[in-house]
């Protein structure tokens, strides 16, 4: 059950009147979730909706033993299922059978109109042709039958009364909370300014350690230019990658503007550089990022530039970067809060497979800080913070585990690179048995790591024998670097005085 303090309602306001009972709900629950963030309590986000259609969360239920949850009788035999399994079903129906439903009881009502379900249909449907609403229920309706007005603003019309669900009321929450400034609060990454490409690869990428710089984009165009207006006039009608569809920019933004969910849809393209060749034009890679290996194999490298863009809430949880690549990440406008781990510490909350290939990660970005970001307080490997803001550049070197949230509308551009330092991981990596699961990016996954490996001994040949002598040396060095403590222990003990 999720811990909200305060927002249990006590029995003796249960007794009230039912007009009156609603009013002193949605007090009651806005004041516990609007506590000084200190004492454990969280704030909704000023243009924040009502609970959808009156859910609270399950411990306001068994604070009240004369209330009967709602959510029981309307199932009927179904309520042994959990929400989960419940929206799962639901999701094999189709918009008609979904709307024949919600009339069924309270419920079902509930269930019905729960917005995922609505947003697969639009998207499955519609892919990227459709105009965003305000919800996804009304888009969907505006687009099949014009005629039939939905209210679009998030509000519902109809509020249930003991409706009980922690997992329908924590996406509503999720959807709709400020980021907690304690959360905000850490930064403990190394910043640097007018930093030398050599100091950069001895400081930072040989020891495989993230940064973050200042100043690298100082001549961009793009940092002048790239604003909403100048976006959608030099796009016009391309359409860009925005999660399974595509979509037109000027559409995108009109979603972004709109939406309130736990996880809005993230625009991330990775052929715009192709599509509009004038932002190709207006940003340089930086210095320290300029050799490129997989450049060896032109046009058919992986996939590995992206623009992002998107509005507060939406980001990437916690992920590794493809292809034992390190990238580099660099804010446009708006700002980004980072939460790295090295890769030899899983961050809560993730499990990913023995072999890699998956990556489970089942809470939303605004979940995992609601429950696990204070699990690392005590850690002795705690995780690397900060927030990027606008003319900055974050390095994230390969193997690490981040995971990314915007604070405000942001625009930035993404790269993934090879250098001398990463090449020999990428190769192995390449070359895994289970190549064909790990790598992306590419149709030709099975046979990347044999083009990769003979265009480089084309192009830079001795190349790969000279890295791999370097590092069989350090691996010697290390197994022959003896401790103080072994040492110790070979003399056992022994001091004189």
């Amino acid at each position: 059950m999720p811990k909200y303090k305060n927002l249990l309602l006590t029995s003796k306001r249960r007794k009230s009147k039912s007009k009156k009972r609603k009013l002193i709900q949605r007090e009651t629950l806005n004041q516990g979730i609007e506590e000084d963030e200190d004492e454990g309590g969280f704030k909704l986000k000023i243009a924040a909706p009502s609970q959808e259609h009156g859910v609270q969360p399950l411990g306001n239920l068994y604070f009240n033993p004369g209330s009967v949850n709602v959510r029981n009788t309307g199932l009927g035999n179904l309520q042994i299922l959990t929400d989960e399994l419940v929206l799962d079903i639901l999701g094999l129906l189709g918009a008609t059978h979904l709307g024949i439903l919600a009339t069924v009881t309270k419920s079902f009502y509930i269930f019905a109109n729960h917005e995922p379900l609505w947003r697969n249909l639009v998207l499955e449907q519609l892919k990227g042709e459709f105009l965003f609403n305000g919800s996804w229920k009304s888009t969907y309706v505006a687009a099949y039958h014009p005629k039939f007005q939905l209210s679009g603003d998030g509000e519902s019309n109809l509020k249930i009364i003991d409706f009980y669900s922690d997992y329908l009321f924590q996406s509503w929450l999720c959807a709709n909370l400020e980021m907690k400034p304690k959360w905000l609060r850490r930064d403990n990454i190394t910043r640097v300014r007018g930093l030398s490409v050599e100091d950069f690869i001895t400081k930072f990428e040989e020891p495989n350690k993230p940064v973050l710089l200042e100043g690298c984009l100082d001549n961009w165009p793009a940092i002048e230019k790239w604003s909403r207006d100048y976006l959608t006039t030099v796009v016009g009608d391309v359409e860009f990658a925005v999660g399974p569809v595509e979509m037109k920019l000027e559409n995108y933004f009109r979603y972004s503007d709109r939406t309130r969910e736990e996880r809005p849809l993230y625009l991330f393209d990775p052929k715009f550089a192709e599509k509009v060749p004038v932002l190709d034009s207006e940003y340089d890679v930086p210095v320290y990022f300029r050799e490129d290996l997989f450049g060896v194999l032109g046009n058919e490298r992986p996939d590995y530039r992206w623009i992002i863009i998107g509005p507060a809430g939406s980001g990437s949880s916690f992920h590794i970067d493809p292809n034992s690549t390190s990238a580099w990440n660099a804010v446009i406008t708006g700002s980004k809060k980072w939460v790295l781990f090295p890769p030899d510490v899983v961050p809560p909350g993730v499990h990913p497979s023995p072999d890699g290939a998956e990556v489970a990660c089942p809470v939303s970005i605004i979940e995992w800080f609601m429950n696990f970001y204070d699990d690392t307080k005590n850690w002795e490997k705690k995780p690397i913070e900060c927030i990027c803001k606008a003319g900055e550049v974050m390095f994230v070197p390969n193997g690490w585990w981040h995971l990314v949230i915007n604070l405000e509308e942001s625009i930035a551009i993404t790269q993934n690179y090879v250098s001398r330092r990463n090449l020999l991981n990428v190769l192995e990596f390449l070359k895994k048995p289970n190549a064909k699961e790990l790598v992306s990016g590419t149709t030709d996954r099975e046979n990347l790591h044999d083009k990769f490996k003979t265009a480089i001994e084309g192009a830079y040949p001795g190349t790969i024998q000279k890295l791999e002598k370097k590092a069989e040396e350090a691996k010697r060095a290390e197994e022959q670097r003896v401790s103080f403590w072994d040492s110790a222990k070979a003399d056992a003990f022994k001091f004189s005085f």
